[in-house]
C-alpha cells in the first residue's frame, strides 16, 4: 500500500500557522504516520526525565514535541510562507512541488 503524498517533507522549513507557538519557523525534523511533524525549536514542552546514561542527574528537560502538519505551511524561497501545488516538470517528466503563491518549484 502506497503511503499518501503530503506537502511537507522532512528537511523542509516550515512556519507555524495556528495554536501557542503560531509564527514560528523551524525545519522538520521527523514525521510520523499519524499526520504530525515534530519541528526544530517549535512547540517545546516540559518532560521530567529520569536518571540513565545519557543523563545521570535526571531532572527536567525541553523537547519538542510533535505538531499536527495542518498547522503548517512551507515557506518558499523568498522566506514567504505558502501553499504547496505539483505540476509535471517538463525536462524530466517527473512531478515537483512549488509555491502557489511565487510559482517557483520548492526542493
Amino acid at each position: 500500500m502506497q503511503s499518501k503524498k503530503l506537502h511537507i517533507r522532512k528537511g523542509d522549513n516550515v512556519m507555524v500557522i495556528t495554536g501557542e507557538s503560531k509564527g514560528q519557523q523551524g525545519k522538520v525534523l521527523v514525521l510520523d504516520s499519524k499526520g504530525r511533524a515534530i519541528v526544530e525549536g517549535v512547540n517545546m514542552v516540559s518532560k521530567h526525565q529520569k536518571p540513565n546514561a545519557e543523563n545521570p542527574k535526571g531532572g527536567i528537560i525541553q523537547k519538542e514535541a510533535p505538531i499536527n502538519l495542518s498547522n503548517l505551511k512551507v515557506i518558499d524561497g523568498a522566506g514567504n510562507p505558502t501553499r504547496i501545488g505539483r505540476r509535471l516538470d517538463e525536462k524530466t517528466n517527473k512531478s515537483v512541488r512549488y509555491s502557489k503563491k511565487s510559482g517557483e518549484v520548492i526542493k
